[in-house]
């Protein structure tokens, strides 16, 4: 539970998935890839497997390679995983893929920014880290880092040398049924990161809508989420953008993601990988960040950022505040 990082499906026999989410861009913001390991444990023992997916952001395409599932490595009570020649860490990730896009080469991760792990509130998941009923489970284990290292696809050398990445995973049972999901850490200015959750959580008889929100600035990690008291005052998506405004007692966090063309990735749902997850690499965001006291709000920060994850998935309605998408 206080390790989100590591794999947590030692002992499960069905209906399980864990992924890791590492996004890579080079300083030149030409290059921008998502690679996900992960793992699909099924009922049908047949249709169990491992596997690496690969989005190319500045084309859209996407590629999901299955492995056998004892191909699938862990070591056990930290982050290090093989899928075949492959392997990841927090600090590393090494690829070695022949098929379709040939890639090749390792990166290593430095100066990670990761979501406070605290006894009584286990990363980003706070105190619902402890209940053992959830559909699925979320971590972020950077919101901002360096990349070094370099790539080799279709034959095409890629530098990575000071580059920037973001680090983050689920775990479950499946997808929720209705989720927004955005990530930027390309701001005008540096060391600035936002990542942002919503989804309709099922909670014993009925369901809530749930949200993680996290925004790096100035050194600070400001978390606005179900658990500590922060309220969503709108959610709103259509074809074109996502508007989100959230607040607590302190502080007021204005967001608006445009959306662009979208590669399809595999995910979790209805005990199958389907391939239905739209998410785009090439959004921009833009972010207000207020302090609010008695006297009125204070703008602390206003800028946009760009090479920005974003999805937008499922039964909206459960889940934003306007009827029509």
């Amino acid at each position: 539970i206080w390790r989100p990082e590591v794999y947590h499906g030692l002992g499960e026999k069905a209906n399980f998935f864990e992924g890791w989410f590492y996004k890579l861009v080079d300083s030149s913001r030409k290059n921008i890839l998502a690679v996900i390991p992960g793992v699909f444990i099924s009922q049908n023992e047949q249709e169990s497997h491992a596997f690496i997916q690969v989005l190319d952001g500045s084309t859209h395409r996407s590629h999901y390679q299955r492995f056998p599932l004892s191909q699938f490595q862990t070591a056990s009570g930290q982050f290090h995983i093989s899928i075949g020649p492959n392997s990841f860490s927090k600090h590393h990730l090494n690829l070695d893929l022949h098929d379709h896009p040939h890639l090749r080469g390792q990166l290593k991760f430095e100066q990670l920014q990761s979501w406070p792990v605290h006894w009584s509130s286990p990363g980003a998941m706070g105190w619902y880290a402890f209940v053992p009923f959830m559909e699925c489970y979320h971590g972020i284990l950077s919101l901002d880092h360096r990349i070094d290292g370099e790539l080799r696809m279709d034959g095409q050398q890629i530098n990575f040398e000071n580059g920037r990445g973001y680090l983050e995973k689920d775990w479950g049972k499946s997808f929720p049924q209705a989720y927004i999901w955005m990530q930027c850490n390309h701001f005008e200015q540096p060391s600035i990161s936002l990542t942002l959750s919503i989804a309709k959580i099922p909670w014993l008889k009925g369901s809530f809508r749930g949200f993680i929100i996290g925004f790096l600035f100035g050194d600070r990690l400001y978390r606005f989420t179900t658990y500590n008291g922060a309220e969503l005052r709108q959610v709103k998506a259509d074809k074109e953008r996502v508007e989100v405004v959230v607040f607590n007692r302190r502080h007021r966090l204005q967001i608006e993601a445009r959306r662009t063309e979208a590669g399809t990735l595999h995910g979790p749902f209805e005990n199958q990988m389907l391939s239905r997850v739209a998410e785009s690499l090439s959004s921009t965001i833009a972010i207000s960040f207020f302090e609010m006291n008695g006297e009125g709000e204070r703008l602390l920060f206003s800028g946009s950022g760009d090479m920005a994850g974003l999805e937008v998935n499922g039964t909206l309605e459960q889940i934003i505040d306007n009827k029509s998408v």
